[in-house]
This record gives C-alpha cells, structure tokens and sequence, in this order.
C-alpha cells in the first residue's frame, strides 16, 4: 500500500490444567507496516505530467500530500 499501514497481532499461550485450557501469556504488538515505496513511485509518475513537484512550495506540496492520501483512501475503501 502505498501510505502504510499500522497492524496488531496477538499471540497467546495456553497451558492445560484439569483438562481446560488456561490463558497463561498474552503478548499484543503493533506493528508498523511502511509505505511501498514502487507504489509512491507510480503515484507519482502519474502526476508527475501534471505538476513539476521540484518547483512547489512547501505548502504547495503539503496540499499534493493531503490530496493524494484522500485519494489512496478512498481508493482502499472502494477496494474493501
């Protein structure tokens, strides 16, 4: 995915004791997937006709940034 993304993953450990399953460890970790960096590239081969980003201001730019994470969200969301 081209803005990352953030995932838990859950690991328990159990132990049997009197013929039931006790919950002895539970470990809850977030992990921190980052950005594919081939589809930023795509993006912005993509928009790159349309706008010379070397040539933005900084706001310039942090507008480009805020409208294209819309798009890659609204993107996800259709896909799902």
């Amino acid at each position: 995915m081209a803005i990352g993304f953030y995932a838990q993953e859950t690991v328990e450990e159990f132990s049997e004791s009197e013929g039931e399953m006790k919950l002895l460890k539970r470990k809850v970790t977030l992990k921190s997937v980052p950005p594919d960096v081939s589809a930023v590239k795509l993006l912005l081969d993509i928009r790159g006709d349309e706008v010379d980003l070397l040539s933005l201001s900084d706001e310039d730019l942090e507008k480009e940034k805020v409208r294209l994470m819309k798009i890659l969200k609204e993107k996800k969301k259709n896909e799902d």
